[in-house]
């Protein structure tokens, strides 16, 4: 087999693969032995066949298919092996048939489009403003918290003395039409629906709120413009809702024992512990979006072009994401598609703006961390391994039998990332935003 590599449009490289006659024999002989299990021929036991009755029978192309993938399976893994210098695949290649291809005759050209990691040219990275953000924790955040881990330990009941209100479930049929006629997706019966989790269009759950036992309401609303249905963007419709049930939460009462129960002597230890939890949420998400800020300010004069397959990464991991939410709250992912009107690839193009921030974001730290040559010392690796068996309760050497290669990798590239952002935040001009 002989090759070439060339570079392609988009961030891609073709590599050419040119097979001998003798080769596409082999590869043709090797199909047979794998498939003849599969078919049959009168005055032959099933699987024992020879190969020229099999192509007389089927046909002389059978195994061809499968020859073409042999041929792929052994020769273009080895060829990106021995092109890794020059071929930093970022994504799955795309393969084609080349011109040229004659099968009968074996004469065999096989064209892979590899995604590779683009060029990029950095802009201003240093001596920029930039904004650095600040969360603080208040009194009001410490309460709601602890509400909120109430509720989660809240016992269902039956509600019948009230109408329904935010945070109760409330099961219900529904009926949507569009001028008048039903249209798909937009009927239902014996709904668990949870008021507040914006689950439904906009406007939907708030008019459930005020319902009573029994009631018929009609509640008129409009979808998005940015739908994803295209016969529903923008357009009023109402949906006839019948109230069968409310389920709501009785909290527990903050007391004593409610309080031994954690492990706490007083509601003020527990505060406290809440506060510092909070805290430490609140450091971690002013990182973060200061990071966030750091790249948005760089990424503005970056330049890279993005394969197609690095977006669609970065689009996939972000329905993953949703599916994960989703399922917390839940709701099935195929149900939710179904209720918005969409179909999994079709919704996934909603994070395609994102997506490629993501990819070209990933593509900044990464030519930083080489511009700047920034590295990992053994002795950060070490004491980081070290505080992670410490979360565990292990020695840090007993740990480290435990942990999977990737996981040091993973530890030695947080390390770069983290003293990357430690010296965008040295070198630019940040600007403190305090945030509640």
């Amino acid at each position: 087999m002989n090759y070439e590599v060339a570079t392609a449009e988009k961030s891609t490289v073709k590599v050419t693969m040119k097979f001998s006659p003798e080769e596409w024999t082999e590869a043709n002989g090797k199909a047979y032995l794998r498939n003849r299990h599969k078919y049959s021929v009168n005055g032959f036991r099933k699987g024992k066949a020879p190969k020229h009755i099999l192509e007389a029978f089927y046909g002389k192309g059978l195994f061809y298919e499968d020859a073409l993938n042999l041929l792929l399976e052994e020769h273009y893994d080895k060829t990106l092996e021995a092109e890794k210098d020059k071929i930093d695949a970022v994504g799955r290649a795309s393969f084609e048939i080349g011109e040229g291809t004659d099968l009968d005759a074996g004469n065999i050209i096989l064209v892979a489009t590899v995604p590779v990691k683009p060029d990029i040219t950095l802009g201003a990275y240093k001596g920029i403003k930039i904004t650095k953000y600040e969360y603080t924790v208040t009194d009001a955040d410490v309460d709601k918290e602890v509400d909120a881990v109430r509720a989660n330990d809240a016992k269902e009941v039956d509600v019948t003395d009230r109408p329904a209100q935010l945070n109760d479930t409330v099961n219900i049929d529904f009926a949507g039409k569009l001028d008048g006629k039903a249209f798909e997706g937009g009927t239902a019966e014996g709904y668990d629906l949870t008021l507040g989790s914006h689950a439904f269009i906009p406007g939907f759950e708030e008019g459930v709120v005020g319902m009573t036992l029994g009631e018929v309401r009609d509640i008129t609303v409009t979808f998005p413009e940015d739908y994803q249905n295209e016969d529903l963007k923008g357009k009023a419709a109402v949906f006839t809702v019948t109230l069968h049930k409310i389920t709501g939460k009785e909290l527990p009462a903050l007391d004593e024992e409610y309080l031994k129960a954690r492990g706490f002597d007083s509601l003020e230890a527990y505060r406290e512990k809440i506060r510092t939890r909070l805290e430490n949420i609140a450091r971690n998400r002013s990182r973060n979006n200061t990071e966030n800020s750091i790249l948005e300010a760089i990424a503005k004069n970056t330049t890279a072009e993005l394969p197609d397959a690095l977006v669609e990464q970065e689009e996939e991991a972000s329905m993953q994401r949703l599916e994960s939410n989703l399922m917390y709250q839940g709701i099935n992912m195929d149900s939710y598609l179904r209720m918005v009107g969409s179909t999994r690839e079709e919704y996934k193009k909603n994070f395609e703006t994102e997506a490629r921030a993501a990819a070209l974001n990933q593509l900044i730290i990464e030519k930083l961390i080489d511009v700047e040559n920034i590295t990992a010392t053994e002795e950060e690796i070490e004491q980081k391994i070290a505080e992670q068996a410490a979360s565990v309760g292990k020695e840090a050497e007993e740990y480290k039998k435990t942990m999977d290669p990737r996981q040091r990798l993973y530890i030695e590239s947080d390390i770069k990332v983290t003293k990357l952002f430690d010296f965008l935040m040295a070198n630019n001009e940040m600007v403190t935003e305090e945030k509640a």
